[in-house]
């Protein structure tokens, strides 16, 4: 009795970690990419023509483990892939960035006194260029674009149920706000350095 309750609880204790299967919600990019597309293209207007993204950044994708995952664990099972941006938070903030951009950012971009960084936000690029009664106002709505911008990606994670996403997010947008900027616009490459469209 004793030798057979001993293989009892040895094959129990083998068995507990094929029965505690962990499944890990990965991020999931290209809904990401999607929404943020969507967004920008909101934001931005029309996309930019040349929406090809620059050279220096690899197109998205999935990565190799992802793709292992998804091999491993059934669809069933897997996350949800749309990414929501669609809360009363999210679309407020959308609408501000929207105005901002229409009455004040479009233009310092077009002159290229602002750009856009490559950690998701605005900067003001080349002040010099600037008329001194500008600045304070460019300076401002700058502020203003970035309090929105860090917002926004917060928002979208807690929408999502899922604030460590927040990064993520953060760099997904980067990379499309980069992308759909028009022809001219500057933006920062991986390296920090300031590039033509």
């Amino acid at each position: 009795m004793r030798r057979q309750l001993k293989w009892v609880t040895l094959a129990a204790v083998l068995a507990l970690p094929v029965a505690c299967v962990t499944i890990n919600v990965y991020f999931p990019e290209a809904a990401a990419q999607k929404a943020a597309e969507q967004f920008v293209d909101k934001v931005i207007g029309e996309q930019a023509k040349d929406a090809s993204p620059p050279a220096d950044q690899p197109p998205p994708g999935r990565s190799p483990g992802a793709m292992l995952l998804d091999l491993v664990i059934p669809s069933a099972y897997a996350q949800s892939a749309d990414i929501n941006v669609q809360t009363p938070q999210i679309q407020a903030i959308q609408t501000r960035m929207r105005a901002r951009f229409t009455s004040t950012l479009s233009k310092y971009c077009t002159s290229g006194a602002v750009g856009f960084t490559r950690d998701g936000l605005v900067a003001v690029r080349d002040a010099a260029s600037l008329a001194l009664a500008d600045r304070a106002g460019v300076n401002a709505a700058v502020a203003d674009e970035n309090r929105d911008r860090e917002a926004v990606y917060r928002e979208i994670a807690l929408a999502n149920g899922h604030a460590e996403w927040e990064k993520q997010i953060r760099e997904t947008f980067a990379k499309q706000w980069i992308q759909q900027a028009r022809p001219g616009w500057y933006y920062q490459d991986a390296s920090g350095t300031w590039k033509q469209k």
